[in-house]
């Protein structure tokens, strides 16, 4: 093998221009790394720049350089949808062809029938809603009544937002397990669990005990590598999103610091297989919330830690870096946009990078994590020699 050991960044959400077919979505315009750092009057990402990341797409205060430290190029696409379950299984290398069901006007009367009768409880909200205003408009109703607070978003996921007191975590864990057991028939692509505390409607916080249950994924490059006794470690939600499978080791996350600490965690206690580890502040605290300075903020601390991490890889490590989908926090609405992610592809060894253009799948991923550990390619075309 070439590298011993790679490491693959997900940064949710931070996608980096309208992919061809935006108009499909509705993400017409959407650019999401431009957009905010002209929020924020400029972006400074030091580490980033010298990577290359100025190279793939002209974002302000993040300049071109002649000769990148990494490989850099950015990727389109090719499954249907925008979401993260869809996005995370495409650089695995399982490309969705079929949509996942959405609920545009809430769930139908025989999903909510479903509800009731695991439950006990007829649910409040069952409307397209954000999290944080769903803790906001039910939360105290919530608190009054045990009755636990349904909703969804324009993406394929069935959310349950119970107060820690009323309903503990684990009570409502196996409440979305037997969800999820019902809702594959539905194609409802995650089900997820939203634990909040607080005593009204104006200091309600959901925790860090989110936990999202998701469809089964299609054959991919983790099974591949368990399935030859490599390891690999899951970081933050990935886990979840695969549901455990071809796992060896996962290290939940609170936010994108703890991220980077159980990063950097592994990068010391496992020398070789995969690091997959999913950063969600991007998406889940600032994009959804149309926050761009919060995102831009985000942005620099990454960058910051980045710089020390960079000082762990050792030249048998590749580094990849990259994104599910966008979550532009300037456009219209709270959904994530249709866009090209970034990529990043360093290992000490590279004397300086090269352009890897423009990929025509997130396949390309798993693809050249396959070809580097020697086992079957799912889909895609590697990069490996380019690195």
């Amino acid at each position: 093998m070439k590298f011993k050991r790679i490491l693959l960044i997900v940064l949710d959400g931070v996608g980096c221009g309208e992919l061809p077919d935006a108009e499909d979505y509705g993400d017409v315009g959407a650019h999401t790394l431009a957009h905010v750092a002209q929020v924020a009057g400029g972006l400074q990402l030091p580490t980033l720049q010298r990577l290359g990341l100025g190279n793939i797409t002209p974002i302000a205060g993040v300049e071109q350089v002649t000769r990148p430290a990494a490989c850099w190029g950015k990727m389109r696409e090719c499954s249907v949808g925008k979401d993260s379950t869809t996005g995370h299984w495409e650089i695995a290398g399982g490309v969705q062809t079929r949509p996942y069901a959405t609920y545009p006007e809430g769930f139908p009367p025989e999903i909510i029938a479903i509800f009731r009768r695991l439950s006990g409880k007829e649910p409040l909200g069952n409307v397209v809603i954000s999290g944080t205003d769903a803790l906001e408009v039910y939360g105290e109703q919530h608190l009054a009544s045990g009755r636990p607070i349904v909703y969804t978003s324009v993406d394929s996921v069935f959310q349950i937002a119970a107060h820690e007191d009323v309903l503990p975590p684990e009570q409502l864990y196996e409440l979305c397990r037997a969800m999820r057991r019902e809702l594959d028939a539905y194609r409802v692509g995650r089900v997820i669990a939203r634990p909040f505390v607080g005593t009204a409607a104006h200091n309600f916080k959901r925790t860090s005990r989110r936990r999202d249950f998701s469809l089964q994924p299609p054959e991919n490059v983790l099974d591949k590598l368990a399935a030859v006794g490599l390891p690999v470690v899951a970081i933050g939600k990935i886990n979840d999103i695969f549901c455990g499978r071809g796992i060896s080791e996962h290290l939940p996350t609170k936010n994108n610091g703890d991220g980077m600490d159980k990063i950097a965690t592994a990068l010391q206690t496992i020398d070789s297989g995969l690091i997959f580890a999913n950063l969600i502040d991007y998406d889940m605290l600032y994009g959804h919330r149309r926050d761009a300075q919060g995102f831009a903020a985000a942005l620099v601390n990454f960058d910051q830690r980045l710089g020390a991490l960079l000082a762990q890889l050792l030249p048998t490590d590749l580094m990849l870096i990259t994104a599910d989908h966008g979550c532009d926090p300037t456009t219209p609405g709270t959904d994530h946009s249709r866009e090209y992610v970034p990529l990043v592809a360093f290992s000490p060894r590279l004397a300086h990078g090269q352009e890897l253009g423009v990929r025509n799948c997130f396949c390309d991923i798993s693809a050249t994590i396959s070809e580097n550990f020697g086992v079957d390619i799912c889909s895609g075309t590697s990069f490996l020699s380019n690195v």
